[in-house]
């Protein structure tokens, strides 16, 4: 079963996305902001990981360049979840170190298609 650690400030998304990948058969840890996100995958390891973009303490694009400089988690592949679909935002995701980006809102399968496509790609 492939852990994926969750990091969403918005509760109520938190929980869904929480509820679907569980659902969808995945061990789900969460966190609700970008600091307690990157303390989390050190202690987890997931094997993969969502980020909000936008997030107290700490951004998803800097909780993923912190991440990504850790030698022991630069593998860990990356989702962002954003409201922000202008083509900076997107390419700013990419640089940070991101394996894909989805726009809110999102649907639950569309969501879960894309984690399984990305944890394939990585062999999990």
């Amino acid at each position: 079963m492939a852990k994926i650690l969750i990091a969403e400030d918005e509760p109520d998304i938190r929980e869904l996305i929480t509820f679907a990948l569980q659902f969808a058969g995945y061990e789900v840890f969460s966190a609700s902001n970008g600091e307690e996100a990157v303390d989390l995958a050190r202690r987890a390891r997931p094997d993969l990981i969502i980020l909000d973009v936008r997030m107290p303490r700490k951004t998803g694009y800097e909780a993923c360049a912190e991440i990504k400089a850790d030698p022991e988690m630069e593998n860990i592949p990356v989702i962002f979840l954003s409201a922000k679909g202008q083509d900076s935002e997107i390419q700013a995701g990419f640089e940070a170190g991101a394996e894909e980006y989805l726009l809110k809102p999102f649907a639950v399968d569309q969501l879960t298609q894309r984690v399984q496509t990305v944890l394939a790609k990585f062999g999990k």
